[in-house]
């Protein structure tokens, strides 16, 4: 679906650029150009050339850069909440695995979906994002866990983007766990994963960048770096899944590689931390799978801040840990469970959100040259979006320079 970019300024705003409450533009103006920003600031200092533009007046509201939603699971088949269901009647993790639950129930489903059926299910997640500002998302596959239905998670990931208004980056997670067919037979998959499932999505144009889960109950590090070598063959950026139930080292690997981004870190130390200062890894914190576990582990919060990592915060929307497709609702939970200030929060969902897809150059802030992304929220302080726990205060979202609306 194509739309041809519109020229226009946005007048009567308040600004919020870089995505923080405390660097912000009063009675300001906002210049789109051929999907670009191309000017903003006070609406007193207009320049002249732009005076003729059609004008779009927000009426004194909020202006932020597209919400990005930079860690998602959002492609996969059927839901897990009889498994929820279940987990709080009593029954343990080993009884609903027994009875086909877990991730390998979520592999089952999504194998079993046709490509339609799958992007129909996803589109319905996405939709609920679309609706709260958001213009860029990642979304990882992982649910497939062989060729065939990996390339078809990372089709729909793709497809997504091209039908709905907003950037799709997708992430190849083929080392999420161990499919049942390699039961006992980590290192034969991980021989799949990086001699040819990557190599052949990534020659048909479906990987942006490689993920792994590593973790005592997902894969070791001498594994998660084959898939980090494997990545580096082809060029593209890695990220890692590390230090959500305990710390075996992902991080210090993850920082060696130079990651984008490290994500969940409730078991991160001060030595991680500073592995990442130096190698410029992004933290990003999960709080709605904080939430949904009840973990009681919190991430460092204070060592990060001390060590000066940017902080993103995501959904990690998937079936079975962080069912929700509500970004504003994880601003609220990153301030609640983790203490992070407003200011924070809503820089990990802008400029530290874009440093962790690697788009910093493209997306999170609002700056001639950047596209002319942005959400339109009725609200009196921006504080709102972390503050409410229901409810959507986005007037409109912009993206490219359309109005968009979900």
């Amino acid at each position: 679906m194509h739309v041809p970019h519109q020229d226009g300024i946005w007048i009567n705003a308040r600004i919020a650029a870089q995505g923080d409450p405390d660097r912000t533009l009063e009675q300001a103006a906002l210049v789109v150009r051929n999907g670009m920003v191309a000017w903003l600031g006070p609406m007193i200092l207009l320049p002249a050339e732009y005076a003729d533009l059609p004008r779009h007046d927000v009426g004194n509201r909020w202006i932020t850069p597209g919400l990005i939603d930079c860690h998602t699971h959002l492609v996969y088949g059927g839901n897990r909440a009889d498994e929820f269901a279940l987990r709080l009647a009593g029954a343990s993790y080993e009884e609903i695995a027994r009875r086909g639950g877990g991730i390998v129930s979520t592999v089952n489903s999504t194998r079993a979906a046709d490509e339609d059926s799958l992007f129909e299910q996803s589109a319905q997640r996405l939709q609920g994002l679309l609706a709260e500002g958001v213009t860029a998302v990642e979304i990882k596959s992982g649910y497939g866990l062989d060729l065939a239905t990996e390339r078809k998670m990372l089709r729909v990931a793709r497809r997504l983007g091209e039908r709905y208004p907003l950037s799709v980056y997708t992430t190849f997670l083929g080392a999420h766990a161990l499919p049942p067919e390699y039961k006992d037979r980590a290192d034969d998959y991980i021989a799949l994963v990086c001699e040819k499932m990557l190599p052949t999505l990534h020659a048909e144009g479906l990987v942006d960048a490689v993920d792994v889960f590593c973790e005592k109950i997902g894969f070791t590090i001498a594994q998660s770096e084959r898939v980090f070598e494997a990545a580096n063959r082809l060029g593209l950026p890695v990220k890692m899944h590390a230090e959500q139930l305990s710390n075996i080292g992902g991080t210090q690997l993850a920082a060696r590689y130079r990651a984008l981004s490290v994500d969940h870190l409730e078991y991160l130390n001060e030595a991680d931390i500073v592995a990442m200062k130096q190698a410029g890894v992004t933290a990003v914190l999960l709080p709605g799978a904080f939430y949904f576990l009840r973990e009681t582990q919190l991430p460092p919060i204070s060592l990060l801040r001390r060590h000066q990592i940017p902080m993103a915060i995501a959904t990690d929307s998937n079936p079975g840990t962080s069912p929700t497709t509500s970004l504003l609702l994880m601003l609220n939970m990153a301030c609640t469970l983790f203490r992070l200030t407003v200011a924070e929060a809503l820089q990990g969902v802008t400029t530290h959100a874009a440093q962790a897809l690697g788009k910093a150059d493209r997306h999170g802030t609002l700056a001639p040259g950047r596209s002319a992304d942005f959400a339109i929220w009725s609200v009196d302080s921006l504080a709102e979006l972390a503050y409410r726990t229901g409810g959507n205060a986005c007037h409109g979202v912009v993206r490219g320079g359309i109005a968009t609306s979900y």
